[in-house]
């Protein structure tokens, strides 16, 4: 269990370093970009994955280009929704991205949706609603903060689908993860060079801090919830609830009690949803 809460830490600090970039007038699109250099690397050098799998014919790239454009872009929508929705709404709606991908593997890939699991997805839905609501009295924040807020929970969606995709391919999801981090970071990086030649945003060395941080806490993220996998092979369902309840809780006592996040109590009634309909989804 130990590599469990290890996962969830690292998925909530995430959250909490993109707050804390745009506090302290950091970069955030330079950040994921570093971000993306060192997860890369790590995975290289820690995980050493065979791309032998993706010389063949049949090898995924157009899943892995898309991913690749989609995951940066993601992590930009997550800062602007920590940013302007606080970190409890960002991680119950990153959290209930689970809804649509579970959706799709109903539709798209031939899952059987079992009571439980149609009732986790109804209750899930009621729980968005209620998360992305606004109250004049509690939440003073952008009102269009609910617009990143559905692009989380959209955007985290894509990527589940994105990754089932390749995985049915045959492709381990490890040499798959490497070659998306990298591709991302070459685009990133592409982006950032243009930015910075165009005058748009100079390149500095603390974003390049504060991405090490991100790309450390987004790979430690993947290793940690990968081992728990492994430690716990016999019950994949536990892994499953237990990481996403536990970035739910998590998330939920951070952005509280150390940002002092506001929220309403339709918001409050969204979080409890959420834990019941994961744990409904995870029994299902």
């Amino acid at each position: 269990m130990l590599f469990l809460v290890f996962a969830v830490i690292c998925s909530v600090l995430v959250s909490v370093v993109l707050k804390l970039a745009r506090r302290r007038q950091l970069d955030i699109s330079q950040m994921v970009t570093w971000n993306y250099l060192v997860a890369a690397s790590l995975s290289a050098l820690l995980l050493r994955p065979s791309l032998d799998s993706l010389t063949h014919g049949h090898a995924p790239w157009g899943a892995l280009l898309v991913l690749a454009v989609i995951l940066p872009t993601i992590f930009l929508v997550l800062g602007r929704a920590v940013a302007q929705a606080g970190i409890v709404r960002s991680d119950v709606a990153q959290r209930l991205s689970l809804l649509l991908s579970l959706a799709a593997a109903f539709v798209f890939f031939g899952e059987q949706a079992g009571p439980l699991r149609l009732g986790g997805l109804a209750i899930g839905l009621l729980a968005i609603a209620a998360i992305t609501a606004r109250s004049g009295s509690a939440d003073r924040q952008s009102a269009g903060s609910w617009r990143w807020l559905l692009g989380v929970w959209v955007g985290f969606a894509l990527v589940d689908i994105l990754l089932k995709k390749v995985a049915l391919s045959g492709t381990p999801s490890m040499a798959a993860l490497l070659v998306c981090f990298s591709l991302a970071f070459v685009l990133m990086l592409a982006v950032q060079s243009w930015r910075h030649v165009t005058g748009r945003s100079r390149m500095a060395w603390r974003n390049l801090a504060g991405g090490a941080l991100l790309g450390l806490l987004n790979f430690g993220n993947i290793l940690f919830y990968v081992r728990a996998h492994q430690h716990l092979s016999d019950s994949p369902a536990t892994v499953f609830a237990g990481m996403n309840i536990g970035v739910v809780v998590l998330g939920a006592l951070v952005g509280v009690f150390v940002f002092g996040e506001r929220t309403s109590g339709w918001n409050r009634a969204g979080l409890a949803l959420a834990v019941v309909a994961i744990a409904m989804i995870a029994l299902g």
